[in-house]
């Protein structure tokens, strides 16, 4: 009887661990919710890992400018905050992961769809969703407009959120199929107005943003096609390290961006795309909590999205104050100098057609 009896003891703590092993693994893994006309959640694990703006409404002023544009939050490890800025604050056209041009010359017009003047990029639909234990990947369809409403471009984004050692808690891989449908298109522009950037959240610490470039001695305004980018960044007293790697397939001569103690940063290509014809830009976004990821981990994590077997690179590190030409640049070493207190970026909105 006794034995009986440890015996069903026995049976059912085997069944209990095997449901709450089998309830563990099926809460790993990503997800979607939607809030229709407004935004796209990514879950990892149940935890917001980031989310895809997409609303357009023009009833108000404000509202148009809130909107003009999809972009995406990037949320921290917890899944409670972005890490990201979205519209308003200081230069209302960053937000988040971005993407656009200064200059996109069409038909002998030149349009602005970086600070959005006379245009807007809509989202129009979901083209695809995806999402399974190890990933999850969506793409939204976007007309870029002229000043009558009519597409300039129509671009398929995809954006595809991927798994990865700590401590790095978001990898997320960008692609922007563009198309030229109202005639051939040139995009152009300058590194400051024109690429796919990402731009911290407005309560950043600016006295503290550290920049990364792979390489001695990197002059970022002279170098070209750089294989990745990194800065450092403190978001509400905490550290998180951001590094955006540049694919091959990607246009060569490529530039990087003025970094900015308030943290926007990323690669600016140009290209021609006759009509009809479409150009596909590819773009991998890692993120970490704390100092920067080691030189090793980050030239094989590029190398893997690259299919390229590049060296680790001593690197070149400097402070915002030095990547803006202030000062003399920290070269070849991979510590982080100190930098000096200054004013943080808190604050009222700034001029949308300087920044």
């Amino acid at each position: 009887m006794k034995s009986e009896l440890m015996f069903g003891i026995s049976l059912m703590s085997g069944t209990l661990l095997m449901s709450m092993s089998a309830q563990a693994q099926e809460s790993k893994v990503f997800s979607f919710k939607d809030t229709p006309g407004q935004y796209l959640d990514v879950l990892r694990d149940g935890k917001l890992a980031g989310r895809y703006m997409y609303a357009y409404d023009r009833s108000t002023p404000e509202k148009g400018v809130e909107t003009y544009k999809p972009y995406l939050h990037v949320y921290d490890a917890d899944g409670k905050e972005p890490i990201t800025k979205g519209a308003g604050g200081t230069y209302t056209h960053h937000r988040g992961i971005f993407i656009g041009w200064m200059k996109i010359t069409c038909n002998g017009k030149t349009y602005d769809r970086w600070h959005m003047k006379g245009g807007e990029q809509i989202h129009r639909a979901f083209m695809a969703q995806k999402a399974d234990a190890d990933q999850a990947s969506f793409t939204s369809q976007v007309d870029w407009t002229d000043e009558n409403g009519k597409p300039l471009i129509t671009e398929e984004r995809t954006m595809t959120f991927r798994r990865a050692p700590a401590p790095v808690f978001q990898l997320i891989d960008f692609s922007s199929k563009i198309k030229a449908v109202a005639g051939d298109i040139e995009l152009n522009g300058d590194p400051e107005h024109a690429g796919v950037q990402f731009r911290a959240a407005n309560n950043i610490d600016g006295s503290k943003t550290v920049f990364v470039l792979p390489g001695q001695n990197i002059d970022q305004k002279e170098v070209r096609d750089l294989p990745w980018i990194a800065e450092k960044i403190s978001v509400s007293d905490k550290l998180y390290s951001v590094i955006e790697m540049n694919h091959p397939d990607n246009p060569k001569e490529t530039k990087i961006s003025a970094h900015r103690s308030y943290g926007r940063f990323g690669y600016f290509a140009k290209t021609t795309i006759k009509k009809d014809e479409c150009f596909t830009f590819k773009y991998r976004f890692m993120i970490a909590e704390g100092e920067m990821p080691t030189a090793e981990m980050i030239q094989n994590n590029c190398n893997t999205y690259t299919d390229r077997t590049d060296p680790t690179p001593q690197l070149t590190v400097k402070s915002a104050k030095e990547a803006e030409g202030k000062t003399p640049a920290v070269k070849g070493t991979e510590k982080t100098p100190k930098v000096k207190k200054q004013k943080t970026t808190k604050g009222a909105d700034k001029s949308e057609t300087t920044k």
